[in-house]
This record gives structure tokens, sequence and C-alpha cells, in this order.
């Protein structure tokens, strides 16, 4: 129905049962939402729902963001996607819990303060310790503050005035605890192995903590003669003189070198230069051992003209085979390198690129190490902290890999020359190539031999009859399979496979803002000594309880050592262990002091649900399940949640370099925090997503047909009463019946995907119901009735169904739409204590499921459609202004459809004055659709006046006691 202006409809207006609300139709979401925050904060809606007796606990353990600044896309995408778990959990009728939390401790916070440092001419070393902490934990602080109310400004629900932090006391005092477990459980050990390291920051990385960037290196091909061949294993005396070649993008590893790896697999040969420049560092009649498949690019790169291959050359012949250092005999070398070099078979050796051979410095990478332990090769340590040869290294001491700001040292230059200046080198160019870098400085990282703490994760833990496995590796492979499920799949084969080839867990930091490593070693033991760690429950007692009283800077203070040895031990005996743990250690320590601890935890100490990021099955999903395999044995979750990363519109990844970066606080700003958490619940989030002006603007609109939606029921309910209400639902019109029919279809797939995480599932199923099923036809048809019939039959049941379709399509949008429907339903029920996110999702009975009746409806909305699109092309050509001024005649061949229409009105569904269906073949002028064929409609002009009340033209207008209308309305009148 439209508006009508005339002088006669006028006098009808008020007689009309005209939507009544004050819903408006402009959101006004950025200046609104703000208010509705306060008001679920001053009635408590997070600590009433607490209150609900009875309920199934429901626990999701925030995965802690960092506290060092504002909120990302990434962050709002990550917190909706765990509120709308929570809160649609909730509503299912569990005691949905969320604990927000922080992650407080390591280098992120501690780099923060340094660059305040420099920038002030301080030097961190001069700062007593708990000093520097202080600030760190000051810092640290602040940026929770703020996160925090970020947070809440995006209308997440949770605990938020008691947060966990794992700064806390009580928290560094568990997680020291934790550390302790492994102590005394005998997996903790100290070694000495390559890992990745920060010269910039002076401190080893976790792989979480490393991302890959394009890097240019130095590519070197470098000579090491062969000076003796073991005749046992098939070695040649004429192979002696002849090169091993190998290529490397570190020359800065020369002088850790030990060994040379090559794959018995693999084709070698012998070739001779046979042609080359005068001044060629490759010369004429030199002989090199070369992979067959490489040969040809080893020459073309050391500007070889000419050479010939001599004889094949087999593994056997290569096994054992001893090379010269290339610095061997070097002047100024005071001997460091005169030690053989072996030739030893690796599989990791391949022929896709380099020489088939492959420089070893087990110091200084993870294949190396395996091989020189395998084979019991030296390790070296030449490189200290900072990245720099230890000043004693001769012709290198004191050159720098990098320096203090990432940029390249001269190390790789002085190498590169000695190589020149000693005749080892016949190629030398540049690489650009996937290198890994220090996510937080952005400097390139190396690969650096330092003693380390570590967990052994194939050493037995415990008596070993332990059901999950003996080790923390087969116990957390089997919590993987048995326990735990994954949402999408996908993320339990990257767990696994990363679980199943991962080393042993490096536990140690070189800084100074964390929970350290509380133990003693005794001075003058070996690592390998089974006395070198102290292990005595009465000394971890007293740090433990110092830490709960004063956190971990207890650690730090005067005496400390003495105190927490107390007089069991002599302190001149021991030495204090200093590094910090591993940041993810903390985190994943989380389910002891958060799921175990809290009153409002869980009685097992395992969550329901983990979710974040696909990056954290390399980072929190991955350190959680090895802390607890250790302690708990098995994984502290039952369900693992993954999303993507946020894209742009065109699938870039953002930065702040290229302008395409969206922040929250300003999509808040234009839009509101609903239309943010909108465009959450319409993405598939466990791929990648795009976000941007132009797919914000379309989630806008979906937002606003939404709304309008919901603001035509709320008009329409303004005066509904429960003596109003059809309690039975066979005594509704089909129509309605079909309505409640598809609520219980909805109804089972809602339950389903927010069991299931599926937001988008939900999301699209609600929507298409809203927009297609409903305002484009159940309301665009029951205007009518609700407007113009008096207290009819089918117009009580209509508003019984619209109560019915409120109450559920507000609590099923509300885990999404957390604002919106709580305006939607403050409209209706208004109150202090009233909130939409207090009630649960209404029980939907299964008898209203009516499968025939669903297909009959399908059926005649095949013909509406039809219908309704040759009234449009009348409407078009202006031969109509309304479809209430059409009697079309419609011809249907289906005898069975006809029958069916035959009981329905469908004047009313098609919003026409009056239609007629006929059997009788469509004559050719008659409007068809392809697509549906076997219906054929004859358009006719409705005969008769139009009422003056309902606009209908009907023959019997002006015949009744009331001027100007259709009996219908006449009735109404009364």
């Amino acid at each position: 129905m439209c508006a009508d202006t005339t002088s006669e409809a006028l006098d009808y207006k008020d007689t009309l049962n005209l939507p009544k609300t004050d819903f408006p139709m402009r959101a006004g979401l950025p200046k609104r939402e703000p208010d509705w925050l306060a008001r679920w904060e001053r009635i408590g809606v997070y600590d009433r729902l607490r209150e609900k007796a009875g309920r199934k606990p429901f626990t999701l353990h925030d995965g802690p963001p960092y506290a060092n600044g504002h909120l990302h896309i990434g962050h709002a995408l990550n917190k909706t996607i765990k509120d709308m778990i929570v809160r649609s959990h909730q509503m299912m009728g569990f005691d949905a819990r969320y604990v927000p939390g922080w992650d407080c401790h390591g280098l992120p916070i501690e780099w923060k303060i340094e660059e305040q440092y420099r920038q002030k001419g301080k030097d961190k070393d001069e700062v007593p310790v708990n000093d520097f902490r202080q600030e760190c934990r000051k810092f640290a602080e602040h940026w929770v503050d703020i996160q925090r109310e970020e947070f809440k400004r995006l209308g997440v629900t949770g605990n938020w005035d008691d947060p966990y932090l794992t700064m806390d006391f009580h928290a560094e005092r568990v997680i020291a605890e934790e550390f302790m477990k492994f102590l005394m459980n005998g997996t903790l050990y100290q070694g000495s192995k390559p890992v990745m390291w920060s010269p910039v920051e002076k401190t080893a990385l976790a792989e979480a903590e490393v991302e890959y960037h394009d890097h240019q290196s130095h590519t070197i091909w470098v000579k090491f003669p062969v000076v003796r061949a073991i005749e046992s294993t098939g070695g040649r005396s004429d192979l002696l003189g002849v090169n091993v070649v190998i290529w490397t993008t570190t020359p800065w590893t020369i002088p850790s070198n030990r060994a040379v790896a090559f794959n018995p697999e693999l084709s070698y040969g012998l070739y001779e230069v046979t042609e080359a420049p005068e001044d060629n560092w490759a010369k004429v009649g030199e002989q090199f051992l070369l992979s067959d498949k490489l040969a040809e690019d080893v020459f073309r790169a050391a500007r070889v003209e000419g050479f010939k291959r001599l004889r094949d050359v087999t593994g056997a012949q290569l096994d054992l085979m001893i090379c010269a250092h290339p610095f061997r005999g070097i002047e100024g070398g005071e001997g460091e390198w005169d030690y053989d070099v072996p030739l030893l078979p690796g599989d990791h050796v391949t022929d896709e690129a380099g020489t088939g051979f492959v420089h070893t410095a087990p110091s200084h990478g993870a294949d190396d190490f395996v091989l020189g332990v395998k084979h019991g090769l030296q390790m070296t340590h030449n490189v200290m902290e900072d990245g720099s040869f230890r000043e004693s290294l001769p012709l290198f001491g004191g050159a720098k890999i990098m320096n203090h700001k990432g940029k390249e040292g001269d190390a790789n230059k002085r190498v590169i020359d000695a190589l020149v200046a000693s005749g080892a080198l016949i190629a030398r160019g540049r690489v650009k190539h996937s290198y890994p870098h220090s996510w937080r400085s952005k400097a390139p990282l190396i690969f650096r031999n330092t003693p380390q703490w570590f967990v052994a994760i194939d050493k037995t833990v415990g008596d070993g009859h332990d059901e999950m496995g003996t080790t923390i590796r087969t116990r957390a492979l089997n919590s993987i399979d048995k326990l735990v499920k994954w949402w999408p799949q996908s993320g339990r084969n990257r767990l696994y496979s990363m679980i199943e080839s991962r080393p042993d867990w490096v536990l140690s930091r070189q800084r100074a803002w964390g929970v350290p490593l509380t133990c003693f070693v005794k001075k003058g033991a070996l690592p390998t000594d089974p006395d070198f760690l102290l292990r005595d429950e009465k000394v971890n007692a007293r740090i433990l309880e110092a830490f709960e009283a004063e956190g971990a800077d207890a650690w730090y203070k005067a005496g400390a050592k003495e105190r927490f040895l107390g007089g069991d031990y002599n302190p001149d005996e021991w030495e204090q262990v200093f590094d910090i743990l591993d940041v993810w250690f903390d985190s994943g320590s989380t389910h002891a002091f958060v799921l175990r601890d809290r009153p409002d935890g869980t009685e097992d100490g395992i969550a329901d649900v983990y979710m974040e990021g696909t990056d954290q099955h390399r980072g929190w999903f991955h350190s959680s399940m090895l802390q607890a395999c250790g302690t708990l044995g098995r994984a502290p979750y039952r369900n693992v949640v993954t999303h993507g990363f946020t894209l742009d519109e065109k699938g870039n990844k953002m930065s702040k370099s290229l302008g395409n970066t969206i922040v929250p606080a300003e999509v808040i700003k234009q839009y509101g925090a609903d239309i943010l958490r909108l465009w959450v619940a319409q993405t598939d989030y466990t791929a990648d997503q795009r976000i941007g002006p132009e797919i914000l603007k379309g989630v806008a609109d979906s937002y606003r047909r939404l709304r309008n939606t919901m603001r035509f029921m709320l008009g329409s309910l303004s005066d509904f009463t429960e003596a109003e209400r059809v309690e039975n639902p066979a005594d509704m019109p089909p129509l309605e019946r079909w309505v409640l029919s598809r609520l219980a279809d909805l109804d089972a797939q809602v339950r389903k995907d927010y069991a299931e995480f599926d937001f988008q599932g939900v999301f699209t199923a609600v929507f298409n119901f809203a927009t297609v099923d409903l305002s484009s036809f159940y309301f665009d048809i029951r205007k009518d009735v609700l407007y113009c019939d008096g207290d009819s039959p089918r117009r009580r049941a209509a508003r019984t169904v619209l109560d019915i379709l409120f109450h559920r399509l507000t609590t099923w949008l509300a885990p999404i739409l957390v604002f919106t429907m709580e305006e939607v339903w403050l409209e209706r029920y208004p109150g202090d204590d009233s909130s939409v996110h207090l009630v649960d999702f209404p029980e939907t009975p299964a008898d209203w499921r009516d499968e025939a009746l669903e297909g009959e409806v399908a059926k005649v909305r095949r013909v509406r459609r039809v219908v309704t699109a040759a009234l449009e092309v009348q409407r078009r050509d202006k031969v109509i202004g309304s479809s209430l001024e059409a009697a079309p005649v419609v011809h249907v061949e289906d005898a069975e459809t006809r029958k069916l229409l035959a009981g329905i009105d469908m004047d009313d569904l098609c919003i026409t004055s009056g239609l007629t269906v006929t059997g009788d073949p469509a004559p050719s002028e008659a409007f068809r659709l392809p697509e549906i064929p076997g219906v054929g409609v004859v358009f006719e002009l409705a005969e008769g006046d139009k009422c003056q009340r309902c606009w209908k033209i009907l023959p019997d207008v002006g015949r009744h006691s009331h001027p100007g209308v259709c009996g219908r309305c006449n009735d109404a009148l009364g």
C-alpha cells in the first residue's frame, strides 16, 4: 500500500491500523552505541547472566593480545568472533564465560622502553633491573587500560573488571610453578644449539616471533681441496688435489665450517676447466667435484668458457673423503683452521640449487647441527650476542654480521676478501630470497649457537603409563587426533605436522622483562652431570611464596639467592639463572592460572574453545599444547577455531606504507561497531577476508535492509496484546503456518551453525529469510490485512506470527548485532532491567515443521513470480500505477497446481484487486517467464471503483453504509 492524498481517503486514514513506532530509520550508531554500553555496565548484564542457575558451563579461553598499542583490524575481527561464540552459547542455554586477558611480558614491551631510553641517551644496562622492570610494568598497564576500552567499544562482553594479566603476581607465581614442573620431571636441560637469534635485540626468538621477507644476500662458490681419501670406503688417490665446491648465501659462516655434506642419491662427476679468462678465479686445469645437474650453472657463474666431465664419482667414493678448510694455512690465521673437513652424507642436500655439496657449520644451521651431532663435529662459538665475531678470532675478530640497526656489517666482505686472497673463491654474486626477520625490529636474523634452556619433548614423562602417551610429543599428537575438534579441519593438519617434526622447545630468552627461569645450577658442573640442576621442593616453595607476594621482581632483589636457598645449600656453590622464559611459555601456561585457579574458570582446567588466527598454530595453540602436555598430560582445549588474515579490498596485505589499513576506531566513528560486527558475520573468517570502504558500504546497505525489516515488525506490533494471540497454529491461515514452518527450519539451522561457530551461515540464513521470505513476500502480502482488517482472525494470526518472528529474529541476531538488537528489544520491552542479552533463544516447536506446506508455497511463489513480473511490465509502460489496478487472468497448465491455487486468495498473494486462475491454454500474447514453464499471465484491469480505505478496485465499492468503501472495510469500520 502507498499513501493517498485524495480528500476522500483522508476521511478514513485514522481508521487504518498503520504502523506505529519510534524506532528510527537512521540508526545513528556511532552516537548511540556508547549509551547502550553504559547501560549494560549499569545493570550488570554479564554478572546477572552468571546468576542463572543450573546451566552447563561453557568457557572460551582468551588468547592474550599484547599490551603495546592501539587495536588493529585483526584485533577487531578476533575479539568479535570470540564475542559471537560466547553470546550465542549463552543464548543456547549455557553459562558462557569469558575472561579477557593480556600478554604483558617479553621483548615487544622491553623494546619500547629501550627505545625511550635511547631517545633520552640512557643506557639500559646502567639502570637497576627492577627499576627497568617497573617501567615495563607501567607501560603494559597503560596499554591494557586503553585496549580494554577499545575492546569494550566493539560490544564485546566479558569480565572486564577482573581480566587476567600475565604480569599479575599470582600469574607470575603460577608461570614459575609450571616451569618448575619441567625442572622436576627431568625434561628441562641446558643445551648448546643454533637458534634463531636477533643481533639487534640480542636474544633468541621463537618461530612464532619470526616473519619472512625478501632479503638480498651475498652468494659465493668456494673450493674445499681434497687432502685425503679413505681407501677402505672406495676412495681414490687420484682425487687428491681436486676441489669440492660449495655454495652459500651466508659467507660469514665460512669461519665456522666443520664439514661438507653430500647426498649419496645424487649424481656427481669430476669436471675439469678447459677454457677460461686469464684473470679468472677458476683456472684452466683445475678439477672440481660437482652435482651433474648443477655443473653447467656453476661454471656459468664462474665465467668458465669451456669444461669437460672426466668421470663419475660415486657416493661411496665421496663418503669420508677429507678436505682442507679454505683458510687452512692462511697468513694471520694462527692455525685456527688447520683441521680436517670431512665429507658427510646428508639427506637434506639437494640438487635444486647450489653445487650438490653443502657447507656445514653446526653452530649456525638446523640441518648442520643435526649432522654435526650425529658425527661428533665440534661446535664453534665465534659469534657474539650482538652479531659480531669474537675479538680473539683471527682475521675477523670484531667484524659485525650486522649493526645495531639491522643493516649489514663488514663480516661478509671481510670473509669474502679473505677467500679471494687465499684463492678459494671461484665465483660470487647476489641473490634475493625469502629470509627470516624479527617481527618486532624487522631486522634480519641469524642462526647462532648459544647455551639455552630446552624442554625435551621426546623424553619419557611420569611413570610411562599415561594413556595419552609417555612423551610431550606423543601426548600432543594423540590430543590433536583424539581430544580436540578443529574448525576448520585444516587446522588439525597444520598443527599436527608442526608438532610431529618440531625440535625441543627453547624456553630461555636473554632479556629482563618476564618471568625468570627459577632454577640454580652447580658451579663447575657440566650440563650432563646429574647434580647440575638443583631440584628441591623446599627451594621451589620459597620462590613461589615470594612470587605470590612480590611478583617475579623478587628474583632480582639483593640477597635473592641466599633467601631462596635458605640454610639448605651453600650459595657460593650455586649460580642463579637470570634468563627469562619465552613469552610463549607465559601464554601457554594461562590455562593454569585462568582456567584452573579462577572461580570463573573450569572444573578440569580445560577450555571448551581456543580461538585465534591461523598464525597461532605456530604460536599460542602450539605453546599451550606443549605446555599442557608436559603438566596436564593433554591439550588444554576441546575445540580450536581458527580465522584467517585481514586484507584490503584488492587482496593485499595491509601496511601503513601502502595506506591501505583499516582502523577499527575510524570505522566505528563513521558507521558504528555493529557495522564492523556485521562485516565479521558476513565473511568466511576461516579464510583470509577483505575489508575496505566499498565493502563496508555494502555491509551498511545490508544493515539498512535488515533494520527496515525490524522496524516494520515493531510498527505492526505496537499495540499487540496476549489476548490477541492465536495459540494453535492449526487455527491460522496457510500463509502463517508456512512462516512457522520456515521458523522451525531456521531454528535448527541457527542453533547448528552457532554451535559450529559458523556465523556466516547464521547471518546468511537469517538475512535471506528476513529480506526475501519476509519483507519481499510475507510482509508485502500481509500489509493489507494488518492495515485494513478489523479484529479479524487472519489479522490476529498475522500479528501472532509477527510476535513470534520478533522474539526469534532479535535473539538470533543479538550475538552479531549486539547494539541494534538491544535497541529493537527495548522498543517493545523498555525498563531498567530489560535487555535482549538476558534472554535465551526461544524454543521453537518441531511440530511447526510442515514440509508439504513448504512445498506447496514454493509452487505458489513460482506462479506469483510470473504474475508480479507481468504487472511490472504494465507499471513500466505506465498502463497502471499500482498492482491493485489489475485483475489478471493466470493460465496454469498443471492441474495439481490449479487445485492448490483454488484454495488460496491469490489476489491477496499477488496484491491485486482480482485474479482468475484457469486451465485454458494461454494465448500467444500472454506474459511468460522462460524459467517457469506452464504459466502464462494475461493482463486485465480491475473492474469497479477504488475503495477509499484499502484502495482495492472492487465492484461492491459504494454499496455499503460507509461511503466509498468495500464490504471488508465497511465491516472494519463497524
